[in-house]
């Protein structure tokens, strides 16, 4: 390892240990009676944090690869089936360190945020969407961005101008985004108390006057393009420089952590991988804002 994964690895490791020791009923649930697992839960996270940032699609090459290169850090490695089992019951906890990560940040408070989603490719055959567990879940949905139909889900992300994840949700490809957005606010009310009221910025698909008036009485006031037909909205020039941010970190999510290559195959399993990922970009921006690193959202330093 280099020393900028070790680095991160071992703060991390820390952290979430910490976080575990303070509270306990936060780990995974086990039987009370049996063996205590040779691999522990901050490690688990810890591993599948660098999993995410090192590039390892494969979970078999990559527990390959922490038995040739990190033993001496990690004694115990599982068979990549109890490792793909313990993976998908910590998912409860990897949302907590996330959460945990993303709030010890300054970039926490920041009030301005975007807004989207992004296609989640679960298959590509008739056959898979026809026999998956997924069915039901992924369904066949339309990318205006890149004018292509898929089968699978949609991640809807909020975050900072800096990339910092804020709140998710992971639906149907044929999810209403804006429909989502007021979920997503609603289940998490914490997500705007004792905070300035945020400024959101969304693409064309983010309006309705109904909508727009839910936002403004949750405090949120919206900055979007105008559709076809309506007048030039508030906000205009301050818009498209700062909109293309959010394709940006679709882009890291997809070209450097590979969020569309999850190899999920169960509802548990794609959402434990895409969490996975989210935790890895989480990581990173935490890791780079505590040690003053030049690009807040950069992962190259932990990529080799």
């Amino acid at each position: 390892m280099t020393t900028e994964i070790d680095t991160l690895a071992t703060a991390l490791y820390v952290r979430v240990d910490d976080l575990l020791k303070a509270s306990p009923h936060l780990a995974p649930w086990r039987p009370r009676v049996g063996l205590e697992p040779k691999l522990s839960d901050a490690e688990l996270v810890t591993l599948a944090v660098m999993q995410a940032l090192l590039g390892f699609v494969s979970e078999a090459r990559w527990l390959r690869h922490a038995h040739a290169r990190l033993r001496h850090l990690f004694p115990y490695l599982p068979q990549q089936p109890g490792w793909n089992k313990r993976l998908r019951r910590a998912s409860g906890l990897v949302r907590q360190v996330l959460r945990e990560l993303a709030a010890d940040t300054a970039l926490w408070t920041d009030d301005v945020w975007i807004v989207d989603s992004t296609p989640v490719e679960c298959g590509r055959s008739r056959e898979t969407a026809r026999r998956s567990d997924l069915a039901g879940w992924a369904e066949y949905g339309y990318c205006a961005s890149h004018s292509r139909f898929f089968w699978g889900l949609r991640l809807h992300l909020v975050c900072t101008l800096h990339g910092l994840p804020i709140a998710f949700a992971l639906t149907g490809a044929k999810a209403v985004e804006r429909e989502v957005l007021l979920d997503i606010f609603h289940i998490e009310p914490g997500l705007l108390a004792n905070r300035p009221p945020p400024t959101l910025l969304a693409d064309r698909n983010y309006y309705g006057r109904a909508f727009e008036r839910d936002l403004a009485d949750l405090g949120v006031r919206l900055l979007r393009p105008a559709r076809k037909g309506e007048p030039e909205r508030a906000g205009a020039e301050l818009f498209k420089p700062l909109r293309q941010l959010i394709e940006s970190v679709n882009q890291t999510l997809k070209g450097q952590l590979d969020l569309e290559r999850h190899g999920g195959r169960t509802p548990a399993g794609v959402t434990v991988r895409v969490l996975q990922r989210l935790l890895a970009l989480t990581a990173a921006i935490w890791h780079n804002h505590k040690t003053g690193g030049p690009v807040i959202r950069s992962l190259t330093a932990y990529d080799h």
